[in-house]
């Protein structure tokens, strides 16, 4: 592992990055952040599902070769995925091969289709459960939340898997429907910037 950079070290941030070179970057400019984009959506949460048992950090440094087996999480393109297609996903060593989370996106991939289809996109969808500010508790004190119990239970009615309550929570997090920076993170009022300037989809 490289050392950090001396200006990397003194800037206060959560926790969970600290120490951790790889995750810099992306604890800085995209954690957090609210996000639109429904591919960026769907892979998040697909690779939210991958991480289940692993660490985050697994997942991030796979997160270039998810791209390129999975059709850079284009939802239309994996929902044609066949059998033989999740048999080579099996045999790619630069992913998570598990059988039962990569049949998992292949079928949330056909539901994501159907969602667009239902409401108009993806981020409609998700930011419909933007917990209000008043609901919120302290920044990570829990791994679950009402509005992440409700998420998953909508999700799961749709026949998505692999979306329990923490699944989604982290998701919200990441995904910017929560800012869940410790107060004592630098980039927490970054974040709230974005979040006060974003346009919720509808």
């Amino acid at each position: 592992m490289s050392p950090l950079e001396p200006q990397a070290k003194e800037t206060p941030r959560c926790g969970w990055c600290a120490g951790v070179p790889e995750f810099l970057d992306y604890h800085d400019y995209e954690w957090g952040y609210p996000v639109a984009d429904d591919r960026r959506l769907f892979e998040k949460i697909c690779l939210e599902s991958f991480q289940a048992g692993l660490s985050w950090r697994t997942i991030l440094n796979k997160r270039d070769n998810f791209r390129a087996a999975l059709a850079h999480f284009d939802f239309y393109q994996l929902a044609n995925f066949q059998p033989q297609d999740i048999e080579a996903l099996l045999q790619n060593s630069g992913i998570v091969r598990h059988r039962g989370k990569l049949e998992a996106v292949i079928n949330n991939a056909g539901r994501a289709c159907e969602l667009v289809e239902e409401v108009g996109s993806l981020a409609a969808f998700f930011w419909q459960f933007e917990p209000e500010a008043g609901q919120l508790p302290e920044p990570q004190t829990q791994t679950m939340s009402p509005a992440s119990h409700a998420l998953s239970k909508a999700l799961k009615k749709r026949g998505w898997k692999f979306v329990g309550p923490t699944t989604v929570y982290a998701f919200m997090q990441a995904m910017g429907l929560i800012n869940d920076h410790a107060t004592s993170c630098a980039f927490r009022e970054k974040a709230e910037a974005a979040r006060r300037a974003f346009v919720r989809p509808c």
